[in-house]
């Protein structure tokens, strides 16, 4: 939630700034993009690059997102790496933003890009300390106020307990498509997938386009009849922003396609979704993992995994058992070397598996490629 005035991006960076947490404790630092209000819930993101594909990945929608590297901006802002058409962070949170951006392809600054765009954010902050904070208290909701937003912290704070929370919210219809579209196979067709876009990012379907498929992508609200008019080969689930236990719909409609047995694949929210297909239950990470260099196994081979990260919620499953399901056997695929949190799910008497992470892997890294050939692979063996 953001209100916003435009100006040029140089003439706000002197501009007083401060970040409010819902808790009381305030940074204060200079405005960066866009001068005004934005609420939303404070995360950090550890990735030590991909700004811009995290800008635009609609799973940050309504969130305020903190880098923890301290320089950003340094490659400018180009055309081709959205993951979406626009902007979708609430806020942002900086130290050190970029005076002048250095890259071959870069067409304009990232502070010119954020106020194009009405994202209000601060640089000059702690980020060591806030990132320090929000490990300690949990993400909680913020505000960053700058220019005549600025009022007395007692009523800047009164406004952040105001916004709304992301427990209990239903978001995903939000960002996703309206319309259909069509992702062609690059080179030879060799299968068609329907992907339900809960905030897909750009470069999934093109992951799997270059490996032959040609993917529908179908809106939010698609059911499971709109799934099947594009007789499709395989069904993809994508990720996406919100509290998974608010997502009635997905579920039947992902309930509806393991009833008949489809080759599925679901990635981040859709790893909740199958979580819940199944009948497990989610819960809300105290600080969630966010950025590129998150360490998962994935039990099946043994095999340890750098991997990209974007989620606040889990799927509550147990670890070292094999679970009995309405659709048969499942267990529990890839855990979080961190903190053993769920981080894919198998079912083994059908061909339907998910991961919790991003092995689109924009921008980087690229250990989590396999799964998309995991996908082909299945659909394979289901026409064989």
């Amino acid at each position: 939630m953001t209100t916003s005035t435009r100006g040029t991006a140089h003439g706000t960076r002197g501009i007083p700034a401060v970040l409010v947490l819902e808790d009381g404790r305030s940074f204060r630092g200079r405005s960066y993009g866009a001068v005004g209000e934005a609420f939303g819930e404070a995360v950090f993101s550890t990735g030590m690059t991909g700004y811009q594909e995290t800008l635009t990945d609609p799973s940050y929608h309504r969130q305020v997102v903190v880098m923890t590297a301290p320089h950003i901006g340094n490659t400018g802002v180009n055309d081709e790496d959205p993951e979406s058409q626009r902007i979708w962070v609430a806020g942002y949170v900086v130290r050190d933003p970029a005076r002048v951006p250095s890259n071959w392809r870069s067409v304009r600054s990232l502070d010119d890009e954020l106020v194009a765009q009405g994202v209000v954010g601060i640089s000059g902050v702690d980020t060591r300390a806030l990132t320090r904070h929000l490990r300690e208290r949990g993400a909680m909701r913020v505000g960053i106020f700058s220019g005549e937003a600025l009022a007395d912290e007692g009523m800047m704070l009164a406004k952040v307990r105001q916004a709304p929370e992301m427990q209990g919210a239903d978001l995903s219809t939000q960002v996703a498509t309206k319309e259909s579209y069509v992702v062609p196979a690059i080179g030879t067709k060799k299968f068609t997938v329907a992907a339900i876009d809960l905030g897909i990012k750009g470069m999934t379907p093109h992951r799997m386009a270059e490996r032959g498929i040609e993917v529908h992508v179908l809106p939010a609200t698609a059911t499971v009849e709109d799934v099947y008019a594009v007789n499709p080969d395989g069904v993809f689930f994508s990720n996406g922003p919100g509290d998974p236990a608010t997502a009635d719909h997905p579920v039947s409609v992902m309930r509806g396609v393991l009833e008949r047995k489809t080759p599925l694949f679901g990635i981040c929210f859709g790893n909740q979704i199958l979580g819940r297909a199944l009948g497990f239950g989610t819960y809300k990470l105290k600080y969630g993992h966010r950025g590129i260099n998150q360490p998962v196994q994935d039990r099946t081979t043994g095999k340890v995994e750098v991997t990209a990260h974007n989620h606040g919620f889990a799927v509550d499953a147990p670890l070292d058992t094999v679970s009995d399901t309405p659709f048969g056997r499942a267990e529990v695929s890839h855990v979080c070397l961190n903190d053993n949190v769920v981080e894919g799910l198998h079912l083994l008497d059908q061909p339907a598996f998910s991961v919790q992470y991003h092995p689109e892997a924009a921008a980087g890294p690229h250990d989590a490629a396999y799964l998309f050939d995991r996908f082909v692979s299945l659909m394979e063996g289901q026409r064989a």
